[in-house]
């Protein structure tokens, strides 16, 4: 965020990130400014590239029933620009593939992977994953639920 962006701005984005489409005039009731302010600011904030767009986030509802979430971590052979890009490239190729972030520490990549089953994690492990460029070392953790999220109904 930019160095100009103060509490009010702070607050605003918080609002949006729970709810990108809450209409305007209750994101401007909430931190306080008139509607037509509120909307400039946003407005700021759209222009200088500190909310780059909106996005649904889809939930476990709207995905396959039953789907499996993977946290992947990537260890490639070397860390060169040529094998970075020669492994995001590959990457972008498979939507269960659904996050990708180039990370510092022990591992470079960490990936959150979307499959059916775990069965069919364990075929895009063996014949995507273990062969995408560089890939010398690939630790995966299957998610139990996500706890950000409001539970759903248990039996």
């Amino acid at each position: 965020m930019s160095k100009a962006a103060d509490a009010t701005d702070r607050a605003i984005l918080r609002l949006l990130r729970i709810n990108g489409r809450m209409p305007n005039s209750e994101i401007a009731d909430a931190v306080g400014l008139s509607p037509s302010a509120c909307l400039r600011r946003i407005k700021l904030l759209e222009d200088s590239g500190v909310i780059r767009g909106y996005t649904a986030v889809i939930g476990p509802e709207g995905e396959e029933d039953n789907g499996v979430d993977v946290v992947v971590q990537v260890t490639l052979d070397r860390q060169t620009e040529e094998y970075l890009s020669r492994f995001e490239h590959a990457v972008r190729q498979w939507p269960e593939i659904r996050e990708c972030f180039l990370m510092t520490g022990d591992v470079d990549y960490w990936l959150r992977v979307r499959t059916d089953s775990v069965a069919a994690y364990e075929v895009l492990h063996g014949e995507v994953l273990s062969r995408l460029p560089g890939v010398t070392r690939i630790s995966s953790s299957i998610a139990m639920r996500d706890a950000l999220r409001p539970p759903r109904n248990r039996k």
